[in-house]
């Protein structure tokens, strides 16, 4: 198997209301029968209902608050970068978790939850290359 991530689905509650935070913090989405679709760099990011991710991978739905130990990372070029995408998304509905601060690599970090309790983390690590198109180059971090 290769490493890489194709898609990540997140489950909401109000499709139409996850479509329009998403898009209010500046992504453009197209949808095609109750499911939206973003292009985020190489990766495609869905927004489904809630009911029919967890119907389709099998599962009972605990209507739980949609934190289930994840965290999606979106990294940038800059502090003042981070700083306009967590102002963007709070202005669009998000709860800021962890206000943009110092971190202790050395960069520049905080944490939103969108509408469903997803929890996102906005992203300013000089020790990770990222390139135009957005793809995030890992560096080699030697052998523990």
């Amino acid at each position: 198997m290769e490493q890489r991530i194709s898609l990540v689905t997140l489950g909401v509650a109000d499709l139409a209301r996850s479509r329009r935070f998403y898009e209010a913090i500046g992504w453009r989405g197209q949808e095609v029968e109750q499911t939206v679709f973003f292009q985020a760099g190489g990766v495609g990011i869905v927004l489904w209902p809630r009911e029919k991710l967890a119907a389709d991978a099998a599962l009972v739905d605990t209507g739980g608050d949609g934190f289930g130990g994840v965290a999606f990372a979106h990294n940038v070029r800059s502090p003042a970068e981070v700083d306009d995408i967590m102002a963007a998304a709070a202005s669009a509905g998000a709860v800021v978790t962890c206000p943009a601060r110092p971190t202790f690599y050395g960069g520049y970090a905080g944490y939103f939850a969108d509408p469903d309790g997803h929890l996102w983390e906005i992203a300013h690590n000089p020790g990770f290359t990222l390139c135009d198109d957005g793809r995030l180059i890992l560096p080699d971090f030697g052998s523990a």
